[in-house]
């Protein structure tokens, strides 16, 4: 995705009132109709100006090798997300078809790009280097709404070496790879007590020294001082990419954050320990 930042950069360069993830107190965007809308809504202004200037830019043909390019355009590109459907598009319910939807019924899905980052969850550091894999040729979107414990998958497939969408498919949250860790999830984001008593003791801690901008420094937090350096997490909705990952029944997750427009990124890594998950990493 290197390319689709050096270009997104350049235009946040000109555009104001940006601000980058961290410990900053953005909101996820407003979900579609079969959720609650988020508590608030990010400033997106510099956001839309770059969906307007990938919109009125062709799509080039290098933007198929990863996906993360393609989805950006997709997006971004009302046309272009015409052209890159299967008409009529599957629908199923609990893994079965339930209805197709027509090119004319179609609405434009936009995904995270009215929100200045987007999440992701991994077992292992291995599995994250599937986001560079130009040999992968089906990709999940997950659209996880934790209110309604439905979990929305966008299905994509390299057809002729283009990516399409699909097919759409719903399931409940419980049958998810991540049912454990996104139950877990869901009530470490909305009970500020449970969270910390969720922050192992101590707390291994990497991010930017406040002396030194172009250095980091490592140590640890006791989980009183988490408050402190929590970054801001999405609470009623969010996404997930699975590049081809397999996901297991295992004992750490690493949850990411990953900044659109800056390429910066916040990794906390939770681990079950005894039954039980822990936040044991931040690193910022």
């Amino acid at each position: 995705m290197r390319k689709i930042f050096i270009f997104i950069s350049v235009i946040v360069l000109f555009s104001i009132g940006f601000s980058t993830i961290g410990c900053s107190n953005k909101k996820p965007e407003p979900t579609d109709s079969v959720a609650v809308q988020a508590d608030s809504l990010p400033d997106t202004s510099a956001v839309d100006t770059m969906e307007s200037i990938i919109a009125e830019t062709p799509m080039p043909k290098a933007a198929d090798e990863l996906f993360d390019d393609f989805i950006f355009n997709f997006a971004a590109n009302k046309k272009l997300q015409h052209k890159r459907i299967h008409f009529p598009l599957d629908v199923y319910k609990n893994g079965k078809k339930d209805h197709q939807i027509q090119k004319k019924e179609w609405k434009t899905e936009h995904f995270f790009m009215h929100q200045d980052f987007y999440t992701l969850i991994f077992d292992n550091k291995k599995q994250m280097n599937l986001v560079k894999d130009t040999s992968v040729s089906h990709v999940e979107i997950e659209k996880i709404f934790f209110n309604i414990k439905t979990v929305k998958q966008y299905l994509f497939n390299r057809i002729n070496g283009q990516w399409m969408l699909t097919s759409i498919n719903y399931k409940p949250m419980y049958q998810n790879q991540n049912a454990s860790f996104l139950k877990f999830y869901r009530d470490f984001v909305t009970d500020s007590a449970f969270q910390v008593r969720s922050v192992n003791d101590p707390l291994a801690f990497t991010g930017p020294d406040p002396e030194d901008d172009f250095s980091t420094m490592t140590g640890t937090l006791a989980p009183e001082q988490w408050p402190m350096f929590a970054p801001s997490l999405p609470r009623e909705m969010m996404y997930n990419i699975i590049y081809g990952q397999k996901y297991t029944e295992s004992n750490q997750k690493i949850f990411v954050i990953r900044g659109i427009a800056n390429g910066l990124e916040t990794e906390l890594t939770f681990k079950r320990m005894g039954g039980i998950w822990k936040l044991t990493k931040l690193s910022m």
